[in-house]
């Protein structure tokens, strides 16, 4: 069997290495990785950590590109590849463009899709925006549909998708976390390498770790959301570290807000290694991306989401994430309380994370190689 696997920005990647390392020990696959270069620097670094290397490289990245520059450029890309590799299937994950472009690609080719992380959904169209068409989209073309959890797959079932194309897997990136967390306990001079690199950070104050890129929050959420920072880091007893998107929209708002400011530290986006080590040190999380929604839970940290929806309400139906949007008060008011009430911190800490036990990779192999639908344990 012949499987080509698409890869465009860095979340992508996490959650694809881990079914990309399962499916290259099969000897009756062909593997085949085709790497976009949607975000081309933050792809690099988890490429690197989780040994993968691209068979083949779009380069689509410009200078301010838009999601029309990118899509357009990624299906015509993705065509070459399909031509050339000949895929028996083609696999995509998530809801970036790089995800509906080469679904597209796949479908114009007559090639089967598989659609890894299918059946999320907000309901509304424009948040997130745009990836809550680009999922919607690729359900429409994917012949397997690797949904996470079983709310994942009433969602698609809603819609339309035959129950025999669907199969519950648990989300990719928990066994992806739980990878690399084994690895930093199990390397003592690893963990070491990391810390080295945040001495800057306090002992005796609390951290707060942040990330913010969303689209939709570009409108007045990111200057909010920094507003709220600003408060908080105001107490005295906290540290905020805010690993700042390559995105101009987000890196003005950020300096513009919290440049200058002694216990507030703007850092680059980090590779995934030092990232997780960094939410295994905080206290808890602010932030609107969807991995780390699911991967803060399995190491006890509580999440504020800055978003009006989410496409993972499981997280938020089991008490792991709190669902806070832009609002400057409402963002200091939930922090404040997990500051000062332990109990409530608790709470959230110690809620089953709903995202899965760290073997959906091989019930996706499972499945791509007999065709027929496993469901996770």
């Amino acid at each position: 069997m012949r499987i080509l696997t698409v890869i465009g920005t860095r979340p992508e990647a996490i959650k694809m290495a881990p079914v990309i390392r399962a499916l290259s020990e099969e000897p009756s696959v062909t593997l085949g990785v085709c790497a976009t270069g949607q975000h081309r620097e933050m792809l690099a670094q988890v490429t690197d950590l989780f040994e993968i290397r691209p068979d083949f490289e779009l380069n689509v990245m410009r200078d301010k590109q838009t999601l029309t520059h990118i899509t357009a450029r990624v299906l015509e890309g993705a065509e070459g590849v399909i031509k050339q590799f000949e895929p028996d299937w083609v696999l995509v994950q998530g809801d970036t463009s790089t995800v509906l472009a080469a679904a597209l690609a796949a479908f114009y080719q007559k090639v089967r899709l598989g659609h890894v992380e299918a059946g999320l959904r907000t309901g509304n169209v424009l948040s997130p925006w745009p990836e809550e068409i680009n999922r919607k989209l690729a359900s429409q073309i994917a012949s397997l549909h690797f949904a996470p959890t079983g709310t994942s797959r009433a969602n698609l079932l809603r819609e339309g998708i035959a129950d025999r194309q669907i199969v519950v897997t648990g989300n990719t990136v928990i066994d992806a976390l739980l990878w690399v967390r084994d690895r930093l306990a199990s390397r003592p001079e690893m963990s070491a390498r990391i810390e080295a690199q945040f001495t800057f950070l306090s002992s005796d104050k609390r951290l707060i770790l942040v990330t913010g890129h969303r689209r939709e929050n570009f409108d007045g959420g990111l200057d909010r959301v920094c507003m709220a920072l600003r408060k908080l880091a105001s107490r005295g007893d906290v540290e905020v570290i805010y690993a700042v998107h390559l995105n101009p929209v987000v890196q003005e708002a950020a300096n513009r807000h919290l440049k200058g400011i002694d216990n507030v530290f703007l850092i680059p986006p980090q590779d995934y290694l030092p990232f997780v080590w960094l939410m295994n040190r905080s206290y808890l999380i602010i932030t609107d991306s969807g991995g780390v929604q699911e991967e803060a839970p399995s190491l006890g940290k509580p999440v504020l989401v800055t978003r009006d929806t989410t496409e993972r309400p499981e997280a938020v139906d089991a008490g792991t994430v709190l669902l806070v949007g832009t609002s400057t008060s409402a963002i200091v008011d939930s922090a404040t309380r997990l500051l000062e009430d332990r109990e409530a911190r608790e709470r959230m800490s110690l809620a089953h994370n709903p995202y899965g036990d760290g073997l959906a990779a091989g019930r996706i192999v499972r499945s791509l190689l007999t065709e027929q639908p496993a469901a996770a344990a």
